[in-house]
């Protein structure tokens, strides 16, 4: 096998992309229940091939890297500064408890165990499975005044990265879910439900579709009993839970599109949108339904609007739908720093939500308008924009302050998260700002993430075998301890003392964790979306503040 040795280290490219196939092939399997994730996947497939000894470039893994952190810091940019306001101090005070036991605690286990710094860095990054702090950690490294020095500690990190991760991920999996209600004494499922009436209801897998569509339009006949009634009159007969928009008059042969102060006549057909549950209970108050298909050809468009205006801050959805007088308009879905959260006439409203809605073109446009901007489908990518943000981040990072023989600086991946987070907020406040298509800032992370890891397999490879030999049983116990220790202190104070609610506590916990598996497995346990109120903010917080701990720990330990 000399001859593939001799190929993979002539052709560091070959070496990355068959890791990436390697990891994404082993990241599809599936063991009883658990399913090994393709970020396992890569970072192990890294460690197989780089036994051959491949010498992956720094800047290789340092582009790939701020692709990541700058993706991810537009997708939580909103979130992230959201989260500041007075409003969110608990959630900001409980991630910052959870980074700072983190770090201590691995400072600690490290001055116990006689550690390196690097080791003990790697130790909190892979046990909380922090992407954000290993890049963080081995960018600042490669910047100490010793270059031999610090590449060796770059490497370390790495290694001990590539051996934590897959406990730290697995771990963290089976402590929130199982082990963070009992120390809380709560069922997370009815603490869900006290948010969110709809918890504990069967979920479909995602592959599949209702054999019927949830928002309908149908076509009924006005009977002698509506005569002379106006459009508002007759969509108020339907109780407030069950709405329904009369859309369109059929008038002898005329077409007419409906206003609320139209008045209706005996033989008039009607196009009525709403939720099918509202058409066909006994509060419709049509009875003759006709097929007419020229009528029901109204036009409807599916947007997302995202919420920018001031005003829709600490709303329901009730309460501007009401002031709005939102008619053909249907909410489809919401969503928060891009998880998916309960959608009830009860939920609270941020700036920088997004909200999917389905309606007339002139419904969502007037809509769109009070309450932000409408996104439509677009492929087309601001790339100037792109580079011109990574581009001040870099700079962002660059200056440094001397104390004493140490020379601190943000580093490049601190700035450039900052520049994404700054990137997101500002395209939350001004729509027109740029545009970044959810897919294809999607796949700057998926593939900097993903090709980032494979690199950290490629380089931490040769060092595996010796230090799993050396200390293995060390470094996963001490990897063990920073893992559970620093969610089991925010648990108890975030409940016992802040008195959080148990579910959005448990979210809260995987996001300053960074790990959305564990809020997966959350949500499963919950049977419900509420745990993600807790998710956004932290994760925000926690990747910059792991950074910084991460970086604190290679410079100052």
């Amino acid at each position: 096998m000399d001859w593939l040795g001799e190929i993979l280290r002539s052709r560091v490219d070959l070496a990355l992309f068959l890791s990436l196939a390697l990891g994404y092939a082993v990241g599809s399997l599936r063991l009883g229940r658990f399913q090994i994730s393709p970020t396992v996947g890569v970072l192990l497939a890294g460690l197989l091939v780089g036994q051959s000894g491949v010498e992956v470039p720094v800047a290789m893994q340092r582009v790939f890297f701020l692709l990541f952190v700058f993706a991810m810091g537009v997708r939580t940019g909103p979130e992230f500064f959201r989260g500041l306001r007075s409003s969110a101090l608990q959630q900001v005070a409980l991630t910052a408890l959870f980074v700072l036991t983190a770090v201590m605690t691995a400072w600690g286990i490290g001055r116990v165990a006689g550690l390196d710094r690097g080791v003990s860095t790697g130790l909190l990054t892979g046990a909380l499975t922090s992407s954000t702090a290993l890049g963080a950690a081995t960018n600042a490294a490669t910047r100490l005044d010793d270059q031999a020095a610090g590449a060796q500690i770059a490497r370390n990190v790495s290694t001990a990265y590539a051996l934590t991760y897959l406990l730290g991920t697995v771990l963290v999996i089976w402590f929130l879910p199982l082990v963070g209600p009992r120390l809380m004494r709560a069922d997370i499922r009815e603490a869900s439900h006290q948010l969110d009436p709809s918890a504990g209801k069967s979920k479909r897998h995602a592959s599949q579709e209702p054999a019927t569509r949830e928002i309908v339009l149908r076509a009924y006949r006005v009977p002698q009993s509506l005569n002379d009634r106006t459009v508002s009159e007759v969509e108020g007969l339907w109780p407030s839970e069950q709405r329904a928009v009369i859309e369109r008059v059929r008038r002898a042969d005329t077409l007419m599109d409906a206003s609320p102060e139209m008045q209706l006549r005996t033989g008039d057909i009607v196009a009525v949108a709403g939720r099918s549950v509202a058409l066909v209970r006994n509060g419709n108050p049509f009875t003759a339904e006709v097929d007419d298909r020229e009528l029901l050809a109204v036009p409807v468009l599916t947007a997302e609007l995202v919420l920018t205006k001031a005003k829709v801050a600490g709303q329901t959805l009730q309460t501007i739908g009401t002031d709005l007088r939102a008619r053909g308009i249907f909410v489809r879905a919401l969503k928060r720093a891009g998880r998916e959260l309960p959608v009830s006439p009860g939920t609270v409203l941020e700036r920088g939500d997004v909200v999917s809605v389905s309606g007339t073109p002139r419904e969502v446009a007037r809509v769109a308008a009070e309450v932000g901007y409408a996104e439509y489908p677009t492929e087309k990518t601001d790339l100037l924009l792109v580079s011109t943000a990574i581009l001040i981040g870099i700079l962002v990072g660059l200056p440094a302050v001397t104390v004493g023989s140490l020379s601190l600086s943000l580093t490049a991946s601190v700035g450039v998260l900052i520049s994404g987070l700054t990137l997101g907020y500002l395209r939350s406040r001004h729509p027109r700002f740029g545009r970044i298509p959810d897919p294809a800032r999607a796949l700057f992370e998926s593939l900097g993430f993903a090709a980032f890891m494979a690199c950290v397999g490629l380089d931490a490879a040769p060092g595996l075998v010796p230090a799993i030999r050396e200390s293995g049983i060390t470094l996963l116990a001490g990897a063990a301890a920073i893992c559970v220790l620093p969610h089991a202190v925010t648990i108890l104070i975030g409940y016992y003392v802040v008195r959080m609610n148990p579910a959005v506590l448990l979210g809260v916990c995987s996001g300053a964790g960074s790990s959305s598996a564990a809020l997966k497995a959350i949500e499963d346990a919950a049977e419900s979306k509420v745990p993600t109120f807790g998710y956004g903010l932290p994760y925000a917080l926690g990747n910059f503040l792991m950074a910084v701990g991460a970086t604190l720990l290679v410079l100052l330990t």
